[in-house]
């Protein structure tokens, strides 16, 4: 477990003075928690490679959902959403690219992704931080390794969509400012950058966007395209001088929605120097081999992505929080298009993933499976996080 010093979200406040305290999510249902089991000479790689090795998500959440499905929308609305430093703490993560939910918070606007509602997320989320000592904000590469070597974990912030920039290219320029690394170009939706990954028709990356695309360039901000169309996705890749991340995806081949990136993408984005990370969201990375959702249908996605682009250019990006994942989708389905972007193939709706239901599950069982399906210690250590590291080199450094 990671340095924990005991402090909960917003605890310098007075519930239901300062702010409305809904009940909040168990961390974890007994019933559904699943741990991939080791042999003592399994379980001795595992606990060197966690400690000896860069432990990386390329997306998860320390976000807490409300224990009553019915309260989510009124929960993200008043904005003071708990962060589970403990949680994360037993995940063993050493970081984290963390877009703080910016989705869903809706604080002054029901459609979301607005920049009042970026900022006001954005500043409520460090302000609560402050007040701990288990996660820390990081910009570079060393303020990652420093996080591992004091026992801490390292919040890389990041933006789900450039959707808040609108027209004003200089937004750019203060959202790196106010500390974001790394900024999906669309979500689901079209915006001014681009098309989204549930549009019908796929205008590619606009004047605009391309301007984006330079300015980040110039800046060192890492661009994803994991919600973006697939013209889109390419023309980005295309146009950026650096290479380009798949923050939390998987393989269209293995499952036939718009959710997942086609071969052509994958390899291009490998080409340029890229980096793809496994999604486990529900109802996401399924197979045909396994159509109901858990740990080995995400491994199947990562061994075909490993396989198609080599283990150099894969990485682990299971967008996990703590709750109810499904009943955060069914609320915000109509504002974020998410049913769209799960269509295309037949299947029963996930209520959770089994094996994979939150952080302290995820990224774990995924260093287990390795290492019980034989991956060598040097590849695990690549696909953990050695593989961000390098990437973040040549970006940031």
């Amino acid at each position: 477990m990671k340095r924990f010093d005991g402090y909960r979200s917003f605890q310098y406040l007075r519930q239901d003075a300062d702010y409305r305290f809904y009940p909040l999510a168990e961390r974890s249902d007994p019933e559904k928690a699943c741990e991939e089991t080791l042999t003592e000479p399994e379980r001795r790689r595992y606990e060197a490679l966690m400690s000896g090795h860069p432990i990386l998500s390329l997306r998860d959440h320390g976000f807490t959902m409300p224990k009553h499905s019915e309260d989510i929308l009124a929960y993200c609305r008043q904005g003071y959403t708990a962060f589970d430093y403990e949680g994360l703490a037993l995940s063993r993560l050493d970081g984290l690219f963390e877009n703080f939910m910016d989705g869903v918070m809706n604080v002054t606007s029901k459609a979301g992704l607005k920049w009042d509602d970026v900022l006001w997320n954005l500043g409520m989320r460090y302000c609560d931080m402050a007040h701990q000592d288990t996660v820390r904000i990081a910009s570079s590469v060393n303020d990652i390794l420093t996080a591992k070597a004091n026992g801490q974990i390292a919040i890389i912030p990041s933006l789900e969509a450039a959707t808040a920039l609108e027209n004003e290219i200089e937004r750019v320029d203060i959202l790196y400012g106010f500390g974001i690394r790394c900024m999906g170009i669309t979500y689901n939706d079209a915006n001014t950058l681009g098309s989204g990954l549930s549009e019908t028709h796929d205008g590619g990356l606009t004047r605009f966007g391309r301007r984006v695309v330079e300015r980040m360039n110039r800046l060192r901000m890492a661009i994803d395209i994991s919600h973006c169309g697939d013209r889109t996705s390419m023309e980005v890749i295309e146009a950026s001088e650096q290479p380009v991340l798949i923050t939390h995806a998987g393989a269209r081949a293995l499952w036939n929605t718009p959710r997942m990136k086609p071969n052509e993408i994958l390899l291009a984005c490998k080409e340029r120097g890229g980096l793809i990370g496994i999604l486990a969201a529900p109802n996401t990375t399924m197979t045909r081999n396994h159509p109901h959702h858990c740990l080995e249908s995400v491994m199947e996605h990562f061994e075909y992505v490993a396989n198609l682009v080599g283990i150099d250019h894969v990485a682990f990006g299971p967008d996990t929080f703590f709750g109810d994942h499904t009943a955060l989708q069914r609320a915000v389905d109509n504002q974020l298009s998410i049913g769209a972007s799960h269509s295309g193939e037949h299947f029963t709706e996930a209520d959770y993933v089994r094996g994979a239901e939150n952080p302290v599950e995820a990224v774990p069982n995924m260093v287990r499976w390795l290492i019980r399906h034989g991956y060598s210690d040097s590849d695990i250590a690549k696909a953990a996080g050695g593989n961000v590291l390098r990437v973040l080199r040549q970006l940031w450094d």
